[in-house]
């Protein structure tokens, strides 16, 4: 059985966090589905070379830096995009970093800022970025990534939960103020998925890996393509009557 296919064919969609993992993988799905894709990522040469290897493939893409910690870099990679390919459909917010487990009692400021910088602070100045721009198309879906950890909490990850939570309010709330306006936000909530990014926080954590395993129904960690179809799902005509959702793609975690 094959994925679902979409024809975005004039559309632009932008995608933060492209150059690895699930941000890479939507960037993919889009350009393969016919839309101009802008790449971001932190490291700017890894998103040109992705946007380079899309191109070669056919389709259409930019890669550029980009800090979505830093709004006015946000701010410039949306404007860079209108000014490159003319209109802006749909994004997808995923970047984000994990934070090593800590203790309530004991978390270091240091890294409650910085998780908070990125995963927080980063898809609001995405989404109001991408917002200045749908509202005036009056027209536009936005997906932002959240967490299975935006839905439940686990000990040792208070800092980073909160992020996940903070950004399942903020799509509800964006949500239900541009649905009117003809702009749809959703989030997804992925559980484990194998990215560079999970595979980095898991090594030789062997009793985590099978503490995941234990909850995550099917069995396996998830593939980041996988996250990419529910993200393509979102922003297209099949997903037009949901708005402010935080769907779940995490292989039945949130179901216990």
């Amino acid at each position: 059985m094959t994925n679902p296919t979409y024809d975005f064919t004039g559309q632009v969609a932008f995608v933060t966090g492209a150059g690895m993992g699930m941000g890479l993988a939507a960037a993919r799905a889009f350009a393969a589905s016919g839309a101009a894709v802008m790449l971001t990522d932190i490291d700017g040469d890894l998103a040109s070379a992705e946007a380079k290897r899309i191109v070669a493939e056919g389709g259409k893409a930019i890669g550029i830096a980009c800090d979505v910690s830093n709004e006015t870099q946000v701010a410039a990679a949306v404007d860079r995009t209108v000014a490159e390919f003319g209109r802006l459909d749909m994004a997808f917010n995923n970047a984000g970093i994990q934070v090593p487990p800590s203790d309530a009692a004991d978390e270091p400021i240091e890294q409650f800022e910085r998780v908070t910088a990125i995963n927080q602070r980063g898809v609001w100045a995405s989404m109001k970025h991408e917002l200045r721009i749908m509202r005036e198309q009056g027209s536009g879906a936005i997906v932002n990534n959240s967490s299975l950890g935006g839905l439940v909490g686990l000990p040792g990850r208070a800092a980073y939960h909160g992020t996940k939570h903070a950004v399942l309010g903020m799509t509800k709330s964006a949500g239900v103020e541009y649905a009117p306006r003809g702009v749809r936000i959703n989030a997804v909530c992925p559980g484990t998925i194998d990215t560079p990014m999970v595979r980095s926080m898991l090594e030789g954590q062997a009793d985590a890996m099978a503490e995941i395993m234990r909850d995550q129904s099917i069995g396996r960690l998830g593939h980041a393509d996988e996250v990419a179809a529910a993200v393509l799902w979102l922003c297209s005509p099949g997903a037009s009557f949901i708005v402010g959702v935080g769907l779940p793609v995490d292989g039945g975690f949130t179901a216990h």
